[in-house]
């Protein structure tokens, strides 16, 4: 059974090995690490014991949240993981202050993209050839949901 933790609970190695499971181009522990501690930056971890699961990084800072990574184990996709996190996260943001939540997801990634949608992120915007691939770039789908706007609603 997975709990939610405190992102630097999980070990920044952690992090790197299991973002270079879900990633072409995996941050390193010394990135996430920065990342994580620049001002407004949260995160949070799905562990299994020592296991870790899955985590998702943001920032939130002037009333707007922006999800700066989310991994999931390859192994433990589907079971839910990637959407306990994205409601944790929103929920942190909201008592953070932010009124809306932002990420960027590659077109070519429907399961991702669905599980957004699920959440109540609506597609605001595009940036051309944002995320580079072997040989040729993928447009990102910006995606936005608001906060403490609606009940059911992320």
């Amino acid at each position: 059974m997975s709990r939610l933790v405190a992102l630097r609970d999980a070990g920044f190695e952690a992090l790197a090995v299991l973002h270079a499971q879900a990633f072409d181009r995996p941050w390193s522990a010394a990135e996430i690490e920065t990342m994580a501690a620049a001002h407004g930056a949260f995160g949070i971890a799905a562990m299994d014991g020592r296991a870790l699961l899955g985590f998702i990084l943001l920032r939130a800072l002037a009333g707007e949240a922006e999800v700066l990574t989310i991994a999931v184990d390859p192994r433990r996709r589907r079971e839910g993981l990637g959407r306990a996190l994205i409601e944790a996260a929103a929920a942190t943001a909201a008592i953070a202050g932010a009124e809306e939540i932002f990420l960027e997801v590659a077109e070519d990634n429907p399961a991702a993209i669905g599980l957004y949608e699920q959440a109540g992120y609506e597609p605001v915007g595009r940036r051309p050839g944002y995320y580079p691939r072997a040989g040729r770039a993928v447009d990102a789908i910006l995606l936005r949901a608001r906060l403490n706007s609606a009940p059911g609603v992320v």
